[in-house]
């Protein structure tokens, strides 16, 4: 049966305020053209048809210009499962002002491993929502030889579903987890919901970060029913906080599609001071991701 094609992003506009100088967006995802590098067979959709990785590069420097970005992190895409030859390469031609966030399988090696961090990697990404490659057991066995190499683990779950199983365990680990878009809760944007006090212990805890990413998958412009959430998350602790698009909005699964100056209008709108805006912004990421 043919895949659904996913949609492509808007045209990039300006922000009400564009992003101090030297700003990260901390969560973007890169494509290709379909015939440029292997799709994974589990896939649900297929890339939208037409952009060559060049071309997928330009469209998010397009967007990059509109809204102040200085720099990306490349999360890699499950469209290409754990082949991470797409982003391996987009850092290369993008380098310096990128870092990435791959796959890897329960069991990767010491050599996998390392040659992982040589392709510009700072972490892996584990999806407990969709499913994938890594299981939280291979994350905790693989989390020693990640501390090592200065890495860490990327993890997108639903806060009121795993948040409570999980935190010891993120207590013991030698490397932190990043969580991706505000932890994601699938029963809503209670601040006061479950697993969220625990998230945010953790987060004052010095043991995760949080990514205020994705709020489009969880409400509608203007995001206003996540501003109680994300005031919520920062103020747990604002050194442990970061900021992305989600570009190019891939798996919508009946999302609507956000514009990258919306969700930075919405960041700016619980965000007002600009201290805590350079330090989330720009400072945080700068150190996590090692530019």
């Amino acid at each position: 049966m043919d895949k659904p094609e996913a949609p492509m992003p808007p045209e990039p506009r300006a922000p009400l305020r564009r992003a101090p100088q030297g700003a990260v967006d901390t969560h973007v995802h890169m494509l290709a053209g379909v015939d440029e590098f292997p799709l994974w067979d589990g896939r649900v959709e297929n890339p939208a048809a037409g952009p060559t990785l060049d071309g997928w590069i330009a469209l998010l420097e397009e967007q990059m210009d509109a809204l102040g970005i200085a720099r990306c992190v490349l999360v890699h895409s499950i469209f290409y499962g754990t082949d991470n030859s797409v982003t391996a390469e987009a850092l290369r031609r993008m380098s310096p002002r990128v870092r990435g966030v791959g796959l890897l399988p329960d069991g990767a090696s010491e050599e996998q491993i390392d040659a992982f961090a040589a392709m510009g990697m700072d972490a892996v990404r584990l999806n407990y929502v969709h499913g994938g490659v890594l299981t939280w057991d291979g994350a905790r066995a693989m989390a020693p030889a990640l501390a090592v190499r200065g890495m860490h683990i990327q993890m997108l779950c639903h806060a009121d579903q795993h948040m409570e199983d999980i935190a010891d365990d993120i207590r013991t680990l030698p490397c932190p987890v990043v969580f991706d878009h505000v932890a994601w809760p699938s029963a809503g944007l209670d601040p006061n919901g479950a697993g969220i006090d625990t998230l945010c212990a953790l987060l004052a805890e010095e043991r995760a970060f949080i990514k205020l990413s994705g709020l489009y998958r969880l409400c509608d412009a203007p995001y206003t029913d996540a501003d109680a959430l994300v005031a919520k998350l920062i103020a747990a602790n604002p050194q442990a906080c970061l900021w992305g698009t989600d570009w190019p909005h891939i798996m919508l699964n009946g999302a609507g599609m956000p514009e990258g100056a919306a969700l930075l209008d919405a960041f700016d709108r619980v965000v007002p001071s600009d201290a805590l805006r350079q330090q989330i912004l720009c400072d945080n990421p700068l150190k996590l991701y090692r530019f």
